[in-house]
Order: structure tokens, then C-alpha cells, then sequence
């Protein structure tokens, strides 16, 4: 999801061997949070060089997997499915956009329910 360079470093200068084929935010600096500036990369290219802030990249990184038609990665598709339905509010009755494996295939992971309920119920008790 993420890939951390040189905070001067340019779109050229990126080493692409370091950056997942799926879209990668390019972190120019040492620390998402901090970092002033971001790059996009999509299946080992820079698709944009000069994002100002994270917000920005993090959209833009979640809008090129509908963009595109890429599958989550497996490894992702806990973060990546709870930033679509509880940020974006993209929450299809039935389908996913998370890789197929040989395990159950569930309409929605079940980590991602738990922690969308107890976000909830958390939200409740203290109004």
C-alpha cells in the first residue's frame, strides 16, 4: 500500500523494483503523516507525481482500484475493504473486490463487520 523514498526524491528517481504492481502511494519522506509530498504508482509506474497530501493520495490510490478493475490483494483486503465501506460508503449487497483465494468466499470479511460494530457501538455510548 505504501512505499517510502528520499523526500526530494523525483518520479524518475523512484526505484520501481521497491513498489507493488497493485496502486502504491509513493510516501516522499519518511512518514505518511509527515510527508509533504506523495506519487501514485499503478503496476510499476508513476501515474501522478506531485499529490500534496495524504488524503489525496489515499483517494486516489482506493479510486485507481475501480478505475482500473484491480482485485484487492490479498494481504490488503482487510484495510482495503473497511476504508470502501466505512470512508468511501461503497458497500455492494453481494460481490467484492478482493482476490479469490481456495478459502470460503464470504460477501464481506468478517474481521471488517466486527470492527465496523464495535466502531459503531463505541460511537453510540458516547453521545
Amino acid at each position: 500500500m505504501f512505499s517510502y523514498m528520499e523526500d526530494t526524491c523525483l518520479a524518475g528517481e523512484v526505484q520501481m523494483d521497491q513498489v507493488q504492481l497493485t496502486p502504491t502511494i509513493v510516501v516522499c519522506g519518511r512518514f505518511c503523516y509527515s510527508a509533504g509530498r506523495f506519487m501514485l504508482s499503478v503496476d510499476r509506474g508513476i501515474v501522478q507525481d506531485n499529490i500534496p497530501s495524504f488524503i489525496s493520495a489515499l483517494c486516489m490510490m482506493f479510486g485507481s482500484y475501480y478505475c482500473f478493475s484491480i482485485h484487492y490483494p490479498s494481504e490488503l483486503a482487510s484495510t482495503l475493504e473497511f476504508l470502501q465501506r466505512c470512508f468511501f460508503s461503497i458497500n455492494p449487497e453481494k460481490g467484492t473486490k478482493v482476490e479469490k483465494t481456495t478459502t470460503s468466499c464470504l460477501p464481506v470479511n468478517p474481521r471488517v463487520l466486527t470492527l465496523i460494530q464495535e466502531l459503531s457501538d463505541h460511537e453510540w455510548r458516547d453521545v
